[in-house]
């Protein structure tokens, strides 16, 4: 996926004033790591754009913790559909390590899209962005092998290798922790 801010810079370069409002809207925060920045079962208000750190968006399936999502520097992160519908999620949010992000809440989103009707133009770029990456990732699950979906993550984002758990990359990639190994043996 690309950062937040390639996938918008031409966007808020060309308009200036959308820059503007979008810095008006946003307030600086840290998480330690470990922090749950939106629990499940509770409506997701607030985007989040990481500054510095990684996080993950996870769920329990029969007492298992599942790694559906991660986002680094740069990129975003929410539990989507609860952020758009307003309605309770089933998705918790973590830091994996300490956090810095730019947070952005729902009302506030809203009334910029309401304001003006070109600034809702980025918010549709925006999701269907979102869109490309879920219709993506469904394909690499469903299409691809197990060692296909580890080749893809690894050449897409090769620092999380380096900075989050194997269980965790393992849960994302719906491998064992066991297969992950295997696999990362075999391609050394």
């Amino acid at each position: 996926m690309n950062s937040f801010f390639e996938q918008n810079a031409s966007l808020l370069l060309e308009n200036p004033e959308l820059a503007n409002v979008f810095e008006n809207i946003m307030s600086f925060e840290k998480f330690p790591k470990h922090a749950i920045l939106h629990e499940a079962g509770k409506i997701c208000n607030n985007m989040y754009i990481i500054t510095s750190g990684i996080a993950r968006v996870f769920y329990y399936k029969e007492d298992k913790d599942i790694t559906c999502h991660f986002a680094a520097e740069q990129e975003t992160i929410t539990s989507i559909d609860s952020f758009i519908q307003q309605k309770k999620s089933k998705y918790n949010i973590e830091a994996l390590e300490d956090l810095e992000v730019l947070k952005i809440s729902h009302s506030d989103l809203q009334n910029v899209f309401e304001s003006n009707p070109k600034y809702e133009r980025f918010g549709r770029l925006f999701l269907q962005q979102i869109y490309m990456d879920l219709v993506e990732r469904i394909d690499d699950l469903q299409l691809h092998s197990a060692q296909e979906r580890y080749e893809t993550l690894f050449a897409k984002k090769p620092y999380l290798f380096q900075r989050v758990a194997s269980k965790h990359i393992a849960s994302f990639l719906s491998i064992t922790p066991e297969t992950l190994s295997r696999i990362r043996g075999n391609t050394k």
